[in-house]
């Protein structure tokens, strides 16, 4: 049953049967069996099928919220188990929104230091993909946004507080300020984040206070394109004080805090709402309290 629910979950989260069947390792025949392994035992047809995948049927949209419960119970009880005999050890998948990479490697850096038996893997994601992949049971937390986002039912530990900063090259008529207003950067050749960003939304809602449609020449889902293309010269972007601070070293660029009316906005550490957590996700939790404390 297992097996057949793991299934389930990979073709409702991919739409296609092919794509599902490569993602968990197995044939799409041996695949589209289960299923129909699963709804005979279920005595409910799941999916909507003609010549291709055609989304799920009611009973299929329930059995999916019941399916990620019960697979995710069961990794939970492995993970006690493997607890119980060898200590913290197994990997530690996190998906992180760009501007938050530094504090996921940062996290990483001090868990493993106590648990050297831990592997991790940090994903780059969107707010929303990140959501959507501790949802599907693909990733075990997430560093993102804690409210913006509409969260739904998740456990979750600040991090810090994000503040803006412009990054400009060391020629530009801003190098030397101490500060710069929002509303300056009107005319100003930007380079941002791409809108599917929440940072850059969050941006855009910073610029519309003081009554600015900010355009973007150069739009990336990377700060490191953002940072390159500062670098010669003529444009700025902005980036949230942390981020910004690591792209910035040994480059020739300056740093100036933005002034305006945004407030700062909270990131931190989200898991899935279980109670209780398996042993590594609780201390990977109580690792965040504890950096969050002494930053």
């Amino acid at each position: 049953m297992l097996d057949k629910l793991e299934m389930f979950i990979a073709v409702a989260k991919e739409g296609h049967f092919g794509r599902a069947a490569i993602s968990i390792g197995i044939t799409q025949p041996s695949l589209s069996a289960g299923i129909k392994q699963l709804e005979q035992q279920l005595g409910v047809q799941l999916i909507f099928r003609g010549s291709r995948y055609g989304g799920l049927t009611p009973e299929g949209q329930a059995t999916l919220v019941w399916a990620r419960r019960i697979v995710g119970d069961a990794r939970q009880l492995r993970e006690e188990m493997r607890a119980k005999r060898h200590g913290l050890s197994g990997q530690l998948r996190i998906a992180a929104i760009p501007t938050a990479l530094t504090w996921a490697a940062r996290l990483c850096h001090r868990f493993n230091a106590k648990h050297p038996n831990v592997r991790f893997t940090i994903l780059s994601r969107t707010s929303v993909e990140i959501l959507s992949m501790l949802d599907n049971l693909d990733v075990d937390a997430g560093i993102s946004y804690l409210d913006n986002e509409p969260m739904g039912r998740v456990s979750t530990e600040p991090l810090y507080a994000e503040r803006y900063m412009l990054v400009c090259a060391e020629g530009s008529r801003f190098a030397e300020r101490d500060s710069v207003a929002w509303a300056e950067l009107v005319q100003e050749r930007l380079c941002l984040l791409t809108p599917d960003m929440q940072n850059r939304r969050i941006i855009n809602r910073n610029f519309a206070a003081v009554d600015v449609t900010p355009e973007a020449w150069i739009e990336s889902n990377s700060t490191v394109v953002l940072m390159a293309t500062v670098e010669t010269g003529g444009w700025v972007t902005v980036l949230p004080e942390d981020s910004a601070r690591f792209h910035a070293i040994g480059k020739p660029v300056r740093l100036i805090p933005l002034t305006g009316p945004e407030p700062a906005h909270s990131v931190g550490l989200v898991a899935p709402w279980r109670e209780p957590h398996t042993p590594v996700l609780e201390s990977l939790l109580r690792e965040a309290r504890r950096l969050a404390a002494e930053s």
